[in-house]
């Protein structure tokens, strides 16, 4: 696992050491080496995490020629057998890392070779025989990648810290991420919350020939369900594409460990590492003790039935949180709005401290269908069939109740609902994952012009399926919330930590064969993932099959009355929202104090609004226009 970042300068020489500084920048994702290549037009930079071939390596590789030279980030599962069938074709090797075989592949079979690589990467290929430089990112977006272009030059980076670094990329807040973020609690790609930054699709290669850029997919997934397999074919096929990919995910020359929630996905992985490890495994978690979505028990069970060594961290107030996500700010690249990051961060803290890879059940809810969305998405067929003003007066009703500190208490989930069930059936799923309505956006920052969350929709090919149908829901979150959300959330504070996370259920055949199964066979009923729970029933313990889903999260609502009040209050003061010139104070206060004073939950909303606020005070982001910049004041000049 590494970091990349690099520049071009066509016209003329960049400033001594700005390579080195963008290197810097992201030492974090790769403290075991550092390195720079650089010629007239290009210049590239590499940290690096070593996980395969501990003496041999190092990067920037080069050709064996000199022509062409690569960064590289991520791991290739199958560069074995890739290495094998071009050292026949004539190809040398001077180490047994994968980076050296993805440029031999590249030379071979030019981008084709994009397609041969199985894994999670990120890279750039410095090509002087056409003078190309190519940026490439893997299939479902698990590696970040970044880039900007000013006038002929382009900048790119792993992270948005790489870009930074540079005085000519401009720190403006882009307003149509901002809206975005808003209603998602993520920036869908290729948005950024940075104006002018942009992310590089998944499956994509962009090629920068001359000043002039250029982007082409190699990969792209299709939903087309094959009515003629059988359940148990299907089945049989998933259990055998998961030996595969996890016995392929435990290739490491450094100790491993997998993470374990205690549900069905994380103990499905260990199940089959458990299958191939021939060492006792280790094992990590992080509880809420106390907390009514703590998943101690579960996880305890497993590690039992397993014989793990096994590693649990309890998240609680008396850690310093405030802390903890005033550190995020920084490492988060952009503002992580997502809550789960907080216990993902302490999970990789630990994590590091025992071992260098960690295995996540990272990507079975977006391919076989396992949130609670899914079931809502189709209750709300139902539910629409009757009269609207019957739901909007439930909806008042319900306003008259309590709010209480449980996230996942009945009268929020049954809010959520009814006013889902208002919306259409895609801009409703995308909302009961997200956070806030047209309108409420509109009272945070009536200065701007909102974008619909629909537009994501209206980007899927035609055959994504009829509005509402599972497919097509699985597919926006296949292209949106698993990579800008899941993977954004996991690769930054795991790598904050220097840690590797691979996720086996994200190998692209396992994705590409969910992708071909009838919808019956991933909700069934009430059933949810139900393939994968009927596979490995029998396999993992019945009480994790039996268990409710339960998401990665904290005690939002009561923290932000609680630990988490000073922070906020210091934060996102009157001051520093008004000088923003985007967000309306007077809305602001009244979401705060109807949280405080329980007469509504916000604690998400509010969640993404201290990181936002936090990001744009570490970053010094600009949120007015060029001609009229301001900056949001430091946290040292908040009152």
């Amino acid at each position: 696992m590494c970091g990349i970042a690099g520049f071009t300068h066509l016209r003329r020489a960049p400033a001594p050491g700005r390579i080195e500084d963008a290197t810097r920048s992201i030492t974090h994702r790769g403290p075991d080496q550092q390195g720079t290549f650089s010629a007239s037009t290009v210049s590239l930079g590499a940290v690096r995490l070593k996980i395969i071939d501990l003496s041999g390596g190092d990067q920037p590789i080069l050709s064996e020629d000199q022509q062409s030279v690569i960064v590289f980030n991520g791991e290739v599962y199958n560069h074995g057998e890739l290495r094998d069938e071009l050292r026949g074709l004539g190809h040398p090797f001077h180490s047994q890392c994968d980076t050296e075989v993805v440029l031999a592949a590249y030379r071979q079979w030019g981008v084709q070779s994009f397609k041969r690589l199985r894994g999670m990467f990120a890279f750039a290929i410095w090509d002087q025989r056409g003078a190309d430089l190519l940026l490439v990112r893997d299939r479902l977006g698990i590696k970040p990648l970044y880039f900007f272009q000013k006038g002929e030059d382009l900048y790119f980076g792993s992270e948005l810290k790489a870009l930074f670094a540079h005085p000519e990329v401009p720190r403006n807040l882009d307003r149509e991420g901002l809206t975005y973020f808003l209603s998602l609690n993520y920036v869908p790609q290729p948005y950024t919350l940075a104006e002018g930054i942009s992310k590089v699709r998944p499956g994509t290669f962009l090629r920068w020939k001359s000043g002039a850029l250029t982007m082409e997919p190699y990969w792209t997934l299709n939903f087309r369900p094959n009515p003629r397999i059988s359940f148990e074919e299907a089945q049989s096929e998933l259990d055998r594409l998961l030996r595969l990919s996890v016995s392929e995910h435990l290739l490491s020359d450094v100790p491993l460990g997998i993470w374990a929630s205690g549900g069905v996905d994380s103990t499905t992985v260990l199940h089959y590492a458990a299958e191939n490890a021939g060492t006792k495994l280790k094992t990590f978690s992080v509880s809420f003790r106390g907390r009514s979505f703590d998943e101690s028990p579960w996880f305890r069970e497993v590690a039992d039935r397993y014989g793990t060594e096994h590693h649990e961290f309890d998240v609680n107030p008396k850690l310093g949180l405030a802390d903890a996500i005033e550190e995020m700010a920084f490492y988060s690249d952009e503002p992580s709005a997502d809550a789960g990051a907080l216990p993902v961060w302490y999970l990789s803290k630990m994590t590091r401290q025992q071992v260098t890879v960690a295995l996540s059940g990272d990507g079975a809810d977006e391919i076989f269908g396992g949130y609670q969305t899914y079931l809502a998405d189709r209750y709300a067929v139902q539910a629409r069939r009757g009269p609207a003003f019957l739901r909007r007066s439930a909806l008042k009703a319900l306003s008259l109740w309590p709010a209480s500190d449980d996230k996942i208490s009945f009268e929020y989930k049954l809010k959520r609902f009814l006013e889902g069930t208002l919306l259409s059936p895609e801009e409703a799923h995308l909302y009961w994952n997200g956070t806030n309505s047209m309108s409420a956006k509109r009272a945070l920052c009536p200065g701007i012009d909102h974008r619909s969350t629909m537009d994501l929709y209206r980007r899927l090919p035609s055959e994504a399926g009829t509005a509402g149908s599972l497919n097509r829901n699985l597919w926006a979150d296949h292209l949106y919330y698993l990579p800008d959300d899941i993977l954004y959330k996991c690769d930054r504070m795991s790598m904050a930590h220097s840690l590797e996370v691979r996720p086996p259920f994200l190998d692209h055949r396992i994705v590409e064969f969910a992708a071909t199964l009838p919808e019956s066979f991933k909700v069934n009923g009430s059933n949810l993932k139900h393939i994968l729970r009927s596979l490995v029933s029998g396999k993992i313990p019945e009480s994790v099959l039996e268990r409710p889903k339960q998401g990665f999260d904290i005690p939002t609502h009561h923290w932000f009355r609680t630990v988490f009040k000073p922070l906020l209050l210091d934060t996102v003061n009157e001051r520093a929202v008004r000088e923003t010139g985007v967000f309306s104070w007077p809305a602001i206060h009244k979401m705060m104090q109807d949280h405080f004073l329980r007469r509504a939950n916000h604690g998400y909303s509010l969640w993404g609004l201290l990181s936002l606020f936090l990001w744009m005070k570490r970053w010094k982001i600009r949120t007015t226009r060029a001609d009229t910049t301001t900056t949001v004041p430091s946290i040292a000049t908040m009152g």
